[in-house]
């Protein structure tokens, strides 16, 4: 057996975490909180979608680590979760635009890597988090999604599916490694986190519109915009991620929908940031067909039920809609400066 090397520890209570993807969006957020309360962190991100900036700030603490290297790579990996009391496994394809444009590495990045981490997990018994998505809830009619809900994906011949079965296929790998091996390992389902740091590169919604909106050019909706969604603040999500991974005992075993189950429409999510970005810009519809291929689907709402992390934890978002776009608006607005 491989000798386990434990970071000394820094206070009783102090754990040291490794995070998958932590050069992310989430990931960076989760690591500045992780090194706030004295936790250790280590970082492993091949820079692929995640960004070296996020985290260049925490470079100069003496807890904080980092690798850029892919989760592929079997020594590099190995050694951190050797190292590790916990693992936060967030590294995977992000975004509607990047599955359908790269499914092959879609998949092997969702289904090679979560399978490369649970094994590094199970061979130190690292208490792990597995991000999910609320994507694996498919085009199911039962609103709000709650955990337990039957899913119904569509047909393989449409790629955004593939991704969705790929982080299902992680949660069902996270499970039985529950089961099997009693590995202490708590799913949670994303939904539509947002804030500072959000790229709007690989389609995220909020940061391509306050974008749009602060350049004064029309805010490109797709589709006929009436779909709905529910947007979560990161600090909020990052909040709900701290207080599951201190209650292993407690949600071991368990999946969690994390976000909120406020709704709201496309148009009217376009027309709240032209109002707060006091922006001259004008609302430009686009078909799917246009904006990704032919035959995408898109679901018409999105809302988690939230009463299971809530009992569990006593978590529930905080920040409203506004209070998050006024943060990434602030944000983009030094970033164009």
């Amino acid at each position: 057996m491989p000798r386990v090397v434990r970071f000394k520890k820094m206070k009783d209570n102090a754990m040291q975490v490794l995070i998958t993807g932590g050069a992310g969006f989430i990931g960076s957020h989760l690591a500045e909180a992780l090194l706030a309360r004295g936790d250790r962190v280590a970082v492993l991100d091949n820079l692929s979608t995640g960004s070296f900036s996020n985290i260049t700030h925490l470079t100069t603490n003496p807890n904080f680590s980092f690798a850029i290297e892919s989760i592929s790579n079997d020594l590099v990996l190995d050694r951190l979760a050797s190292q590790a009391d916990a693992i936060v496994h967030l590294a995977a394809a992000v975004g509607v635009q990047l599955v359908v444009e790269r499914p092959t590495e879609t998949i092997e990045t969702n289904v090679i890597g979560t399978h490369a981490v649970l094994a590094a997990a199970r061979r130190y018994r690292c208490r792990t988090l597995l991000a999910s998505t609320s994507e694996v809830y498919g085009k199911s009619a039962e609103i709000p999604f709650k955990e337990e809900n039957d899913l119904l994906l569509g047909s393989s011949s449409h790629s955004r599916w593939g991704y969705a079965a790929s982080k299902l296929l992680d949660e069902f790998l996270g499970l039985a490694a529950f089961r099997e091996y009693s590995l202490p390992i708590t799913i949670t389902r994303f939904f539509n986190t947002v804030g500072p740091r959000q790229t709007g590169r690989y389609g995220m919604v909020i940061p391509r519109f306050v974008q749009q909106a602060l350049r004064h050019e029309a805010i490109t909706v797709f589709g006929d915009g009436e779909q709905s969604r529910c947007f979560c603040h990161v600090g909020d999500v990052v909040q709900a991620l701290l207080a599951l991974l201190n209650r292993p005992e407690l949600t071991g075993g368990q999946i969690y929908n994390i976000g909120s189950n406020q709704e709201v429409t496309i148009n009217q999510l376009a027309k709240k940031v032209i109002e707060q970005a006091d922006s001259a810009s004008t609302l430009k519809h686009i078909p799917y067909n246009e904006a990704y291929a032919p035959g995408f689907e898109d679901m018409r709402r999105r809302v988690p039920d939230i009463n299971k992390i809530h009992e569990a934890i006593g978590w529930a978002p905080s920040r409203t809609l506004t209070e998050i776009l006024d943060d990434v608006i602030h944000f983009e607005r030094q970033r164009l400066t």
